[in-house]
């Protein structure tokens, strides 16, 4: 299947989880936001979302500064 992840196109596997999806893009460890089609989410259901073709999904990472 094909997704857009930060405005460019993906190929990723069937059945993958946006938490799989931010493991396989180096990201599962690091403070991120995620937005799908539009709607962010939560933290707390990444394990749980199922990411699904065409799917446009925006991964924003949280710097810190002072």
């Amino acid at each position: 299947m094909k997704v857009f992840v930060n405005g460019q196109e993906k190929s990723c596997s069937a059945s993958l989880t946006l938490f799989n999806l931010l493991i396989e893009l180096e990201q599962a460890d690091k403070r991120v936001a995620v937005e799908v089609n539009g709607e962010i989410v939560p933290r707390s259901d990444y394990e749980n979302k199922l990411v699904v073709d065409g799917d446009k999904i925006e991964i924003i990472n949280a710097v810190g500064g002072g």
